[in-house]
């Protein structure tokens, strides 16, 4: 394994870093009460990565069982537990652990518990998350053909519980 080609090609670097404080709000604050902060957005990596900060409060849902064929997903989590589904079985993870999700892994998330709890979650390489987050709870709700087309836009594929694929 060796290092990728260059892509900064200068001979004294540039100012270009981004900083964004912990105090910063969150641009997403969902029905249940999730709050979501886009820390690095596929814009701001020019689509290396996308980093988003999930904070849940007690017995928040999270998505139910899907993958992705384009990206990988990543979780750490920061506090509490969270409850993750790597494909097999649901773990309680809790401040320091880390879970994986190549594409085509089935995995979902959630809080059962009765506190908060946070995580990071990553994708690569960075796709165009904000609007799957900021979209997806009213396009469910009103389902049918544009449902349909919205997930496969944003390249999640849900599962049924015996593991088909889910009917929009």
């Amino acid at each position: 394994m060796s290092y990728p080609e260059p892509r900064y090609l200068g001979e004294n670097g540039e100012i270009s870093a981004v900083f964004r404080s912990a105090r910063a709000e969150p641009e997403l604050v969902s029905p249940s009460g999730t709050r979501t902060h886009y820390l690095a957005t596929h814009a701001l990596t020019g689509g290396e990565f996308g980093l988003y900060k999930v904070e849940m409060g007690p017995r928040a849902p999270g998505p139910s069982t899907h993958f992705h064929r384009t990206i990988s997903e990543s979780f750490f989590v920061l506090s509490g537990e969270v409850r993750l589904y790597d494909g097999d079985r649901w773990t309680a993870g809790r401040a320091g652990d880390f879970l994986y999700v190549p594409p085509g892994g089935l995995h979902a998330f959630r809080n059962d518990s009765d506190e908060p709890a946070s995580m990071l979650m990553l994708f690569t390489p960075g796709a165009p998350r904000e609007e799957y987050f900021e979209r997806i709870a009213e396009t469910a709700r009103r389902g049918g053909p544009e449902f349909a087309e919205f997930l496969l836009r944003h390249d999640n594929h849900f599962t049924d519980p015996g593991g088909g694929p889910l009917k929009a």
